[in-house]
């Protein structure tokens, strides 16, 4: 890629840190030619959902998300989006930029994320505290592990502050921050040589799995999303962002590829249906779709792979339905992650709070569910709202009447 003759002067200071990073950067403008892929919204939207709907214990509606058919769950999915969304931004940053100040972005968006965590473990912390106490269902604090900041407050808060210490459903974004934390090397290692980056990660993973790495939690064990393995399908996202899926395109199109997929994704739903139904198989042994999560199974990561495998040939880049009203209220969901994941978070309590206090009932459990979807959707579209204001904000013209006074 040239630059304009009258721009080379300026540029050619810091042309060692952008030339090298221009060339994987320029594969990937030609793919997004058509401009963002609202499929990454659209199922990074029905991810959150997903998670939203997963947390609230005995809800029938959860019955409809995919971690009831297959290895692979909303988690994959949000992680692997994750990954993808980061490289595509960022590595445009720092090949603008310089690698420099790519990275004080990433350390702002880091401790973006790390104040979202915060200000939610607080909230989510206090009002599983006000129910447990007001209403008189203690059990809650030991169900969702906050009992810790009753008995040790000081301990409990400071390893909470470490993300060492996490209250139920509180797992996937203190991973989401400690993969932010180390994206900085792994995505300059990247836009160099893209393949050696995702060899690398893949070598951590084996290597997590076979020595059984893990961070520590609070009071004692690890961390429910092992973030060395799960560091894996973020990579991945990363890969395929910098050009991996344009490369891969001839593979994922091809015909043995997806008749492989979908027989994969058959399997999976057999073994897991059976699972989750309590039906005895000789396969559960070896594919434990209940419990190998914390270390991200190898046979969850095919599972993803080979639905997207599927997705990719079902719903194309320029299919009309991404632009529908119906799917407007999931991507809007896509594109105000944080924020939507956070109250879905919170909302999740609080929709376990209604189906144990007041009626578990179908109706109930599908109200719940509903309502909850659709404060999300409202919190998405209200943010999207504000942040337009920002953009349009007009100057007031300064007139006889409201021009300031001397001396303020």
């Amino acid at each position: 890629m040239s630059l304009p003759r009258q721009d080379r002067g300026p540029a050619r200071r810091s042309q060692s840190a952008s030339v090298r990073a221009e060339k994987p950067i320029a594969g990937e403008r030609r793919s997004s030619s058509l401009g963002r892929d609202l499929r990454l919204d659209l199922f990074r939207g029905l991810a959150n959902w997903a998670i939203f709907l997963d947390h609230i214990p005995n809800n029938a509606v959860a019955w409809a998300t995919t971690r009831n058919y297959g290895f692979s769950d909303a988690a994959d999915v949000f992680v692997f989006i994750s990954g993808y969304t980061a490289a595509f931004i960022y590595a445009r940053r720092m090949a603008a930029q310089g690698y420099l100040a790519g990275m004080a972005l990433l350390i702002r968006r880091v401790w973006q994320l790390y104040v979202a965590h915060v200000l939610l473990f607080v909230f989510y912390a206090a009002a599983i505290g006000y129910v447990a106490q007001s209403y008189g269902h203690s059990h809650l604090l030991d169900e969702f592990n906050v009992a810790g900041l009753i008995q040790q407050p000081v301990a409990t808060l400071t390893h909470g502050l470490l993300l060492k210490f996490k209250p139920l459903n509180l797992d996937v974004l203190p991973l989401y921050i400690v993969l932010m934390a180390g994206f900085a090397p792994l995505l300059m290692l990247m836009m160099r040589a893209p393949d050696a980056a995702l060899t690398a990660a893949t070598a951590v993973y084996l290597l997590a799995r076979h020595f059984g790495w893990n961070f520590p939690a609070y009071p004692a064990g690890g961390w429910y999303f092992n973030p060395f393995t799960w560091q894996l399908p973020f990579t991945m996202g990363a890969w395929a962002a910098l050009g991996g899926a344009a490369r891969a395109q001839a593979l994922a199109r091809s015909r043995i590829v997806l008749i492989a997929s979908v027989a994969f994704v058959v399997f999976a739903f057999v073994v897991t249906v059976g699972a989750r139904l309590g039906l005895s198989t000789s396969l559960s042994p070896v594919f434990d779709v209940l419990s190998e999560k914390t270390n991200l199974a190898p046979y969850r990561i095919l599972h993803f792979l080979a639905l997207a495998v599927i997705v990719v040939r079902v719903v194309p880049r320029d299919w009309n339905g991404l632009r529908s009203r119906l799917a407007r209220p999931i991507i809007v969901c896509g594109q105000r992650s944080l924020e939507v994941f956070c109250i879905g978070i919170f909302l999740s309590f609080v929709g376990h709070f209604i189906l144990e206090m007041y009626s578990d009932r179908l109706l109930t459990q599908i109200g719940v569910s509903v309502g909850g979807l659709l404060l999300m959707t409202a919190v998405a579209l209200y943010r999207t709202w504000s942040r337009t204001l920002d953009v349009r904000s007009p100057k007031a013209p300064v007139t006889r009447g409201n021009q300031p006074k001397k001396g303020e």
